[in-house]
């Protein structure tokens, strides 16, 4: 049996850093992917026209960029390829009525800008990014570290020191307010509520839940400072830089290789058996990316220790996601102000139609009006069309995981995401952007939908489509994910560690459980 230092299971952004990590300390690493690609939800195909490059999944890296595993690989992935496109517009806002609002990486603009659709709202936006910026050391000690660490008990000792512990009490009691508090307590003017509103359904949450406004914070800061970045050529060859990295530093790479269990004798995971039978060895540790049905299911069998079994039936995921591909004859002629550069547009009429769309999905039902996530990537990237063209990347994060209904009472729904059902709601979603676009349908070119239930059979950890590992919600985050009991990485199995959206730090680009792993061997 062929003996690696470190099996790792699932090639998506955590399993890339872990690998890439890993085999440049000199570890013998084996990255497994049972698809016959790599990458997880890093993914571009010409899935519309020949021509046309679409990120089917995954499209802005800010995350990747501002955390610390671009600051360990990053120059060795450019040296591969990896190249990002930027705009110094990363975000909008557009409403029904036609009114807009731009968010820029410049911020005395955007304070400008805030000021002068409601007096005071540009000053309390300085103050909300001020804030992050101050709390700094703590927060991104918390979001970004491993939390049963001595690092973050030290971080902790210092921060109560400094501010007291009734300051550091109240500051925690801050940071758990939600958005919806935070933006109709704190500006006035509905574009600024509708610009971050939308904000809390990609981290996994609603605008009434639980520290959703210290998220709304966190990202605000985030696009403001380092924008919305796209990779060059598409995700995809974010991929590639790391399939050549970690080849180059000795790794070894397998794709179409599924793991049916991982092998555990005397409480501890030896290797891992593929289907058909190869068992391949594991000297150091089994590293598993993926849902935690898929870890304490049929990957650990009658091995996985019954605590986690427990928790795992409790596990709650989250919403859907539904994805929407166009390409087009030219680029959009937005019915909003200053949005041809944009790389995000939010459709949203503000808080309280986020939280009903939100609501509809919770409830199994197609919403009314969904909340549209417009990524305009040949406004970064010219190369992903022909010359001329123009291709929308479409992201709706509110869709229901299994449908009950259709909450406008239009769409004749069977209780699944057959193709019919994603047609019409397509339908749904193409009629609102005709609203927004002036003589849209004319420039359609072709477009493509995938439904929650595609997405899932694309990735078996997007469990009914949801991209985020699970519901974000306060008791399945932070020192809660996956589970209460949860000790960084680690499982009940030595030497089993489980990375991936559904644990510490959660869902999105930045590679951060992968990242954090490899600590444990350093």
């Amino acid at each position: 049996m062929v003996v690696y230092d470190h099996i790792i299971i699932g090639s998506g952004i955590n399993g890339l850093v872990a690998a890439a990590m890993l085999s440049k300390s000199g570890a013998r690493v084996l990255l497994l992917e049972r698809e016959q690609r790599l990458g997880g939800c890093m993914f571009s195909a010409e899935a519309t026209l020949p021509g046309f490059t679409h990120d089917v999944m995954a499209a802005t890296f800010v995350l990747f960029l501002t955390g610390p595993a671009h600051g360990a690989l990053g120059q060795d992935l450019a040296r591969h390829g990896l190249e990002f496109c930027h705009t110094p517009h990363p975000t909008a806002a557009l409403r029904p009525d036609g009114s807009s609002v731009v968010l820029t990486t410049d911020r005395a603009a955007n304070v400008r800008a805030f000021n002068g659709l409601s007096s005071g709202d540009g000053d309390r936006h300085a103050a909300d990014v001020g804030s992050i910026e101050t709390s700094a050391e703590l927060l991104f000690g918390l979001l970004g570290g491993q939390l049963w660490s001595l690092a973050t008990a030290k971080l902790l000792a210092r921060e109560a020191w400094r501010r007291g512990l009734r300051g550091l009490v109240d500051y925690f009691g801050g940071a758990l307010a939600p958005a919806r508090g935070w933006l109709e307590t704190n500006y006035k003017s509905p574009n600024i509520q509708a610009l971050h509103a939308p904000w809390a359904l990609h981290c996994g949450l609603s605008p009434e839940d639980t520290y959703s406004a210290q998220m709304g914070k966190v990202i605000a800061f985030a696009l403001e400072a380092a924008g919305a970045p796209i990779v060059k050529g598409g995700a995809g060859k974010a991929v590639d830089a790391f399939r050549a990295l970690i080849q180059e530093q000795g790794g070894t790479i397998r794709t179409g290789a599924d793991v049916e269990r991982i092998l555990v004798r005397g409480g501890k995971a030896t290797g891992v058996q593929l289907a058909g039978g190869e068992e391949i060895g594991a000297s150091n540790s089994v590293i598993a990316s993926v849902a935690p049905g898929q870890l304490y299911g049929r990957l650990l069998g009658p091995d996985a220790p019954s605590l986690a079994k427990d928790a795992t039936r409790a596990y709650r995921h989250g919403r859907g996601n539904f994805q929407l591909h166009y390409a087009l004859d030219r680029a959009p002629r937005w019915r909003g102000e200053g949005l041809e550069k944009v790389a995000l547009i939010h459709l949203t009429d503000g808080i309280d139609a986020v939280s009903k769309s939100h609501n509809e999905a919770t409830r199994g039902m197609l919403p009314v009006t969904p909340t549209m996530c417009v990524g305009q990537p040949a406004s970064l990237d010219p190369s992903r069309c022909p010359e001329g063209k123009a291709i929308l990347w479409i992201q709706v994060p509110d869709a229901p995981r299994a449908i009950k209904g259709d909450a406008a009472g239009e769409i004749a729904t069977r209780g699944v995401w057959d193709e019919a059902t994603r047609e019409a709601f397509a339908d749904r979603l193409e009629a609102i952007l005709a609203n927004h676009i002036e003589g849209f349908r004319e420039t359609v070119l072709a477009r493509r939908a995938y439904s929650p239930a595609d997405l899932e059979a694309m990735n078996i950890n997007l469990v009914g489509g949801d991209p985020y590992g699970g519901a974000c919600t306060i008791d399945q985050f932070f020192v809660w994910r996956p589970f209460a009991g949860s000790v960084n990485h680690r499982s009940a199995i030595k030497s089993l560690y489980h990375i991936g959206a559904s644990t510490h730090p959660g869902p999105g680009l930045g590679g951060g459980s992968g990242f954090l792993v490899t600590k444990e061997f350093r």
